[in-house]
């Protein structure tokens, strides 16, 4: 079918059903490979395409968005010149008041349909999105390339320079819902297990360590009467809370840029980061990863949390600063961390944070 959009699928695991949906409405080329698809090959690839799937995990950075190389051995010669002489005519020059409406598209109508040029390949058009209706849309002569959208399967959107997106007209599709109860309750299992040492106490018996039953062999801590804070309090932050108020802790803190008024809906009490880290029981990470954010926990945080406090990161791998989580975590400066996000992922299976048995994920 004519005028079908073009999409790349950047990896070949997505989800079944919505690659048929893709299928249904759009010509799919996909990147069959387990391994994420690299700079230099997607830069091949994206040529011609309306649109490009990603995972969380690819980066998408300013030398793909722009996707342009070096331009060497040109002559200068004036407009009407170039015009004259050259077999291919490329616009790549900024939008100021000099060059503004340097393609009148009426006159390109005119130009293609009575083939006073060849052809036309067209990256950006006015209006955008065309209207399906516009004379531009049914030329064969005319081809409406380059990427228009990015769509991402992640509620995050640390992994594409968006500095460089708000420069260009791609638009960018992620699923910011989608996850969100999946990851709270996901987040109130790991907090469960990694509080009252479920893992382990798996790992005990399974080794043959069980030998007798002590008053405190394998006590872990509660969430009765506890302080949880929330580094974070978003979407998923307060599903969680809303899960683990039926627990029975004393007090909810979270700490962000501002107050919420979902905040104060839940009963949450608003503090700076550092009166959080000191009062909690358990810590729970669940702000998005910024450059403010990057690399906060840091080993003078962990020595402001309580010796028996529970750390717990859902977020982002990269929010912590893991050397100084595994220093915490050996010398009981915190008591354990439950982990759903590492840097890297996967982790070695020889990374210090596996071997821990007050670390689990």
């Amino acid at each position: 079918m004519a005028n079908r959009p073009k999409v790349l699928v950047c990896r070949p695991d997505f989800p079944e059903g919505g690659i048929k949906l893709l299928r249904d409405r759009c010509d799919v080329e996909i990147y069959n490979s387990e391994n994420e698809i690299p700079d230099e090959v997607l830069l091949k690839k994206m040529v011609g395409k309306d649109a490009l799937f990603v995972s969380g995990r690819k980066r998408i950075t300013k030398e793909v968005i722009e996707s342009a190389g070096d331009q060497l051995g040109a002559e200068y010669i004036d407009l009407d010149n170039l015009l004259r002489q050259s077999d291919f005519v490329i616009v790549a020059c900024p939008l100021t008041p000099e060059t503004e409406a340097i393609v009148d598209h009426e006159a390109l109508v005119h130009a293609l349909k009575n083939k006073i040029i060849a052809a036309a390949g067209l990256d950006v058009m006015d209006p955008e999105p065309l209207p399906i209706d516009h004379p531009l849309i049914g030329l064969d002569n005319c081809a409406k390339n380059g990427v228009k959208v990015i769509a991402t399967m992640s509620v995050g959107l640390d992994h594409i320079d968006l500095g460089e997106i708000k420069r260009t007209s791609i638009k960018i599709g992620y699923t910011p819902d989608v996850l969100t109860e999946a990851t709270a309750e996901l987040t109130v299992a790991l907090l469960l297990a990694t509080s009252r040492r479920v893992v382990e106490g798996h790992k005990t018996i399974v080794s043959g360590e069980w030998k007798m039953w002590t008053p405190t062999f394998m006590c872990g801590r509660g969430l009765y009467k506890s302080i949880v804070g929330f580094v974070g309090l978003g979407r998923i932050g307060q599903s969680i809370a809303k899960k683990l108020i039926p627990f029975g802790p004393s007090k909810i803190l979270y700490s962000g840029p501002r107050r919420k008024l979902e905040g104060d809906q839940l009963g949450a009490e608003f503090v700076d980061f550092d009166s959080l880290l000191r009062q909690s029981d358990f810590v729970i990470v669940m702000c998005p990863l910024t450059s403010e954010t990057e690399g906060i926990f840091t080993a003078k945080k962990f020595a402001l949390m309580k010796r028996s406090a529970i750390f717990i990161n859902s977020a982002r791998g990269a929010i912590v600063d893991q050397e100084s989580l595994v220093h915490a975590l050996k010398n009981k400066i915190i008591a354990a961390a439950g982990l759903d996000v590492m840097t890297p992922e996967p982790l070695p299976k020889d990374h210090p944070l596996v071997s821990l048995d007050n670390c689990g994920g």
